[in-house]
Order: structure tokens, then sequence, then C-alpha cells
């Protein structure tokens, strides 16, 4: 069964301000290696068919599970999309435990594949590597034996036999029942490498997928009926699903947050919920914890301020633009500058000590970034966060 295909990854949309937009290129403002935590795992990959390869240069992208707070958990169908440099391949993303829930790990392009949690997601991403494709000089080579492509238009193509070792559905790393694998040497080498944060055109076809309801996991408990596409956000050359990884009954959206996962629903859970208790993730709840280039850095997110004081929260909302424009600027120089020094290091033929020395800092230059512009949010948050209200010092006993 070589034309199965499965899930894993999920982009946690949350909306930006349009002035953080504008000022990010499409690969910076993507929301890449955002981590969302949620306390229940996604449904098992489906299975399905790979819709035909729409022409030279498209590399496949494998389906996944994406999660939002309001719906739950949503299917993101596979798609073929041009790959945005030359040499660069799909690292596809996956849930893995960790730390009392599940976290989401972006996937993103880079000359190399990196660790995606040995998640089967089939065509080729087998769980470690990929083997349905590869780059000869500037043209992608397919291999025919886990891809559909019409070779009577695309020549460029091979046939070399995959055997999987495993076939599993499973859609996650670690936990109860999930897949038992951690990065190899060569995976951890590759996660330094120069990244970009997945396009544009993959970032509207999750926006599509999350606002379609016949995607979300309640609605079709793990068997989608836009299970793939042959390009990103035309869900008209839809393929639907055969049939679902295995069974699945969806928690309720709003239990999903928390470290809790496998335990028992009870009937405190149903009770109304503290003031902050459903409140968005702050600046640094939902970020990694490390950085190597300012591509991967996702553009702080600000909640509008709600104080029940117009005045005020028009004023502290013009200070955030204020501070989102500044540190959009602040991330724009940067990855340019970055940039800048990558293509040097390649027009010069940096040896391999030269290329690490500058990927490290690199890395350094991007966490001291994020470092500082966290502070700047958490500081902001704190002077816009309502004051208690003054108590009356009254004598005891008295009304």
């Amino acid at each position: 069964m070589r034309n199965r295909l499965v899930t894993g990854s999920m982009l946690f949309s949350v909306t930006v301000m349009a002035l953080v937009l504008m000022a990010f290129s499409h690969s910076a403002a993507a929301q890449f290696g955002v981590g969302v935590s949620v306390s229940f795992g996604p449904p098992p990959l489906p299975v399905y068919e790979q819709p035909l390869c729409p022409g030279e240069g498209y590399l496949w992208t494998p389906g996944y599970w994406a999660y939002d707070d309001d719906d739950g958990y949503y299917w993101v169908p596979g798609t073929w999309v041009e790959a945005p440099e030359v040499g660069f391949l799909w690292t596809p993303g996956y849930w893995g435990w960790g730390e009392g829930a599940f976290l989401f790990h972006e996937g993103y392009w880079g000359p190399h594949i990196g660790f995606y949690g040995g998640i089967n997601y089939g065509f080729g991403y087998g769980g470690e590597g990929y083997e349905g494709g590869r780059w000869e000089g500037n043209r992608f080579a397919y291999n025919t034996y886990v891809n559909r492509v019409d070779t009577t238009i695309i020549h460029n193509t091979y046939n070399t036999t995959v055997n999987n070792v495993t076939i599993n559905h499973v859609s996650y790393n670690g936990g109860d029942g999930g897949v038992n694998r951690r990065p190899s040497p060569q995976e951890q080498q590759y996660s330094s490498e120069r990244h970009v944060a997945p396009v544009s055109a993959q970032q509207q076809h999750v926006q599509q997928a999350r606002s379609n309801p016949q995607l979300r996991a309640t609605a079709n408990q793990g068997k989608p009926p836009i299970a793939a596409t042959a390009r990103p956000a035309d869900f008209k050359t839809a393929v639907p699903a055969r049939q679902a990884g295995g069974q699945y009954k969806a928690p309720p959206p709003n239990t999903a947050r928390g470290g809790n996962a496998g335990r028992p629903a009870n009937a405190n859970e149903n009770r109304p919920a503290p003031a902050n208790e459903n409140r968005p993730p702050s600046a640094n709840e939902s970020r990694p914890n490390t950085y190597n280039h300012a591509t991967e850095v996702q553009p702080h997110t600000f909640t509008p301020p709600n104080s029940g004081n117009a005045g005020a929260d028009k004023k502290y909302q013009q200070e955030q633009e204020k501070l989102a424009a500044k540190q959009a600027q602040d991330h724009q120089k940067l990855q340019q500058q970055q940039e800048k020094q990558h293509q040097q290091a390649a027009a010069k033929n940096y040896n391999d000590q030269q290329k690490q020395q500058m990927e490290q800092r690199h890395a350094q230059q991007t966490q001291q970034m994020e470092q500082k512009h966290a502070a700047q949010q958490q500081q902001m948050q704190q002077r816009q966060a309502p004051r208690p209200p003054k108590q009356e010092n009254r004598p005891p006993g008295r009304n």
C-alpha cells in the first residue's frame, strides 16, 4: 500500500497585526516552530491516494492534523508545493509528547530532511529521511514508486523500491502509543542548518482548511472528505480519504490545554472557567526555546487590550502596534544580514569550520533578538495589565 499517506502537523493560526505582516517577508511571517501544546493527541493518520503531480518543481508535503482552540483538531490536506529554493526539501512537522502535553513542532524547508518524529507519512516520508525524490542539479527528480507523476509530461523520474519497515497510522511521537524514536546525530546536525518557514501558499492552504467545518475531527471522525489536493488551497481537486487510520473520539475542544493528557473527564471539567483559564497564550508560552536563524522566528502576537476603558485601550493598542513595527524592522534587518552572509559563504566556498562558526553566530544573534523582543512584550503586558481596585481600610465590624 505504497500510495497511502498519513498526518502530523499543525499550524496553529493566530491573528497577527497587518502592520507586522507587511513588514515581514513570507518566510519570516510564516507560523514557524510554534510549539503549541495540547493535552490529548491527534487522530490517527488517515489513508488516502496522492493526487497527480501538477508539474515540475513541485514537492509533496504530507497532510496533518492541525489544532484550533475553538474547533479542536482539523485536517490540513496533503498537497504539492513549489520549493522556495532550488535544492530545498520539506521536513514535515510532527506532534511529540513532552512536559505533560502534546507539543507541535512545525515543518520547514531546508537543504536536508531533518527529524520529523519518526512518523510514517507515506509517499517517501517513512519516518526517517525522504525517498520520494532528489535534486539533480537544478531539477527535481521524482521516484515514481511512491509518487504519482505523469511521465509523458515530467521526464526527470526514476523508480526505486521503497520498503516501509513498519506500516502504521500513529500520528505522534512519544507518550502512550506514540512512535518511539529520537533524532539521530545527523538529524541533529541538520537542525542547525538554514531553514525557511512554510511559504505563503502553504499558509493560505492551512487557513482554508481551518475554515472548512468538514475537515474538523469532530465532524469527520478521522476520515476527512478532503484528504489531499493537487495544489495548495485548490480544494476543487480534492481527493477524499479512503478510510480513517483508526477509531477516534474527539474530546471537546476546550479541554485541549493543560498537562493532564489521558486522564478521564470528571464533573469539574464542565464548570465555568476562571477569568484567566481560557486566555490566549502569552508571548512566550507557545514559542520554541531556541532559534538558529532569523527566518525561523515568527512575529510576536499581542492580546488586544480590553480594560473596559475605551480611551486607555486605544492608547495601549497604539503602543502595541508601535512595538510590533519596531520588532518587525529588527527582525527583517537581521534576516537580510544573515542571508547576505550565507550568500557570501557560498561565493567564497567556506569550509566546514567556517560554516559552523557562521551558524553559531547566527544562532546567538537570533536568540538574543528573540529574548529582547520577549522581554519587551512582557514589560508592555505588565504595564497594560488592569490594576486591582483599591480596598478601603475600614474598621472591622462596621457596615
